[in-house]
């Protein structure tokens, strides 16, 4: 390994590249549809609801997201127009997009399941977190924490031996995650999920939030807006959480961000310690 490390790549500086060498899946036609009707003046539930059911698998999986842990409804839903009715018609859209999102990228790669788990408990942290913690929406924290590592299963398809590289990237505590990227493959998760969100029409925050978030000094740059830096400081405790939960105590990431998170986030180590612990009470209530 070289002794130094350029550094990433700014996200408009890459983006032909990216465009020429990664394979970025368009954005679907069922998640078209879903966006342009709630892009409506005064967007119909009952059409939202049609729009889904279009999809079986994805109209089941909607329904057994509803009527999970998660959501806690003291009433089951049967339909996909009850699901869009109990829980509104932007939070239903938002588990589309989680869903497509699993049908779409890393469809063909059988051990992307493990992946999606962790994006989905990520997702689901960060929905508790943000009610704790308001620095966002619930809506908005779990959406980026489905689509944060995006562009992890793209870029294994696109390099054979990425996994060696996401290995090195875990076990590194001075240079950043995204960093080893670069220089072993010239491009990152984080620039191609960040490109993968903007072509699919996400929030541009949320795509800023994506971009940078193995860049912990990016907390303390006031340029980047309150909510980006929200975004990446409640992902980083998030994905502690789950690190310790499965037994993994040291985290180099935490390492390398926690105190700037805890900072950014207005929490003592004390605070953050009691976060960790409701998480894994949470985490522990689903199983």
């Amino acid at each position: 390994m070289k002794n130094t490390i350029s550094p990433v790549a700014t996200f408009d500086q890459s983006l032909d590249s990216l465009i020429k060498t990664i394979r970025i899946p368009p954005r679907p036609g069922l998640l078209i549809d879903i966006q342009r009707e709630l892009a409506q003046v005064e967007p119909s539930p009952m059409k939202l609801a049609k729009i889904i059911a279009n999809d079986v698998s994805l109209s089941a999986s909607l329904l057994k997201l509803t009527n999970s842990s998660f959501f806690g409804l003291r009433t089951k839903a049967n339909s996909v127009e009850q699901a869009v009715s109990m829980i509104g018609m932007e939070q239903s859209s938002l588990l589309m997009m989680g869903l497509i999102a699993r049908q779409v990228v890393g469809a063909k790669d059988a051990s992307m399941s493990k992946f999606w788990d962790f994006s989905s408990k990520r997702g689901r942290a960060m929905t508790y977190l943000a009610k704790r913690i308001p620095v966002c929406s619930g809506n908005v924290a779990h959406t980026f924490g489905l689509f944060c590592d995006t562009g992890i299963p793209l870029l294994s398809e696109r390099f054979p031996d990425y996994a060696s590289t996401i290995t090195k990237a875990n076990k590194e505590f001075e240079y950043t995650f995204t960093a080893i990227e670069d220089q072993r493959h010239n491009t990152n998760h984080a620039a191609i999920g960040a490109l993968l969100t903007r072509s699919w029409g996400l929030p541009e925050e949320i795509s800023t939030a994506i971009l940078l978030h193995h860049d912990y000094k990016e907390l303390n740059n006031s340029a980047i807006s309150d909510l980006a830096r929200g975004l990446i400081a409640l992902s980083l405790l998030a994905e502690y959480a789950i690190h310790q939960y499965h037994g993994k105590i040291l985290f180099s990431e935490w390492e390398k961000g926690g105190n700037l998170a805890c900072q950014f986030l207005g929490i003592s180590a004390d605070q953050a310690a009691d976060r960790l612990d409701e998480l894994h009470e949470l985490f522990s209530q689903e199983q």
